[in-house]
């Protein structure tokens, strides 16, 4: 299972640099450049729902061990979701690539037991015991799609066909209404309201309406 965090502007810090520094999760417009010519970017694999444990295992075996200058970003893409529990909307952050983190370092023999002894590491995106180090552009296609995501997040919310929803935003506020059609890749339904006397469609997306709790 994915692991979820609510809250998302309280993250844990993601990686310790050159300067001892944490940056944040997801870069803001473009990726930044590594602080360290050395440094390469590579994919750790790791047991999927402990992602931010094996981050936080690594930050304490970088300090550990005193590697705080051979260690950039360590990073785990997410994504905003928006879930409905009991009526109320919270936005978490998901990781939808689990099983992966993204580490930023001047990769030799050592530092490679270190990172593949750490707690559930599985090992590393690659062939045998050779890492492939990742481009900047395949870097970004990455974590890129997490702002995009951020832009609209995504509503994780299970409508049934014939369900009673009510719309809380538009022209039609407050009207009462059955699902009639479910639209996912849209996020959007369609309606059956009420409106003087006659059943019609309305086509509404699926932040503007609310369950009704009977």
């Amino acid at each position: 299972m994915a692991e979820e965090q609510q809250n998302p502007e309280e993250q844990n810090p993601d990686a310790l640099n050159a300067g001892g520094d944490s940056s944040s999760e997801q870069p803001a417009e473009q990726l930044a450049p590594p602080v360290n010519e050395s440094f390469k970017w590579y994919i750790i694999h790791a047991y999927s729902g402990f992602e931010r444990k094996v981050r936080e295992s690594l930050e304490s075996r970088i300090t550990a061990f005193g590697l705080q200058n051979r260690i950039g970003r360590i990073m785990i893409p997410t994504e905003p979701v928006t879930e409905l529990r009991n009526g109320k909307k919270y936005t978490i952050e998901r990781v939808f690539l689990p099983g992966y983190v993204l580490i930023e370092m001047d990769l030799d023999n050592d530092l490679w037991h270190v990172i593949k002894n750490t707690p559930r590491v599985t090992g590393f995106l690659g062939t045998g015991d050779n890492p492939v180090a990742l481009s900047e552009k395949e870097v970004s296609s990455i974590l890129f799609r997490t702002d995009v995501s951020k832009d609209k997040p995504t509503l994780k919310i299970k409508f049934d066909k014939g369900e009673q929803v009510r719309i809380n935003e538009g022209p039609f506020a407050n009207f009462t209404g059955a699902v009639d059609e479910i639209n996912e890749d849209k996020q959007t339904l369609k309606v059956m309201v009420s409106i003087f006397g006659r059943s019609t469609p309305v086509e509404i997306e699926f932040s503007k309406v609310d369950k009704v709790v009977e």
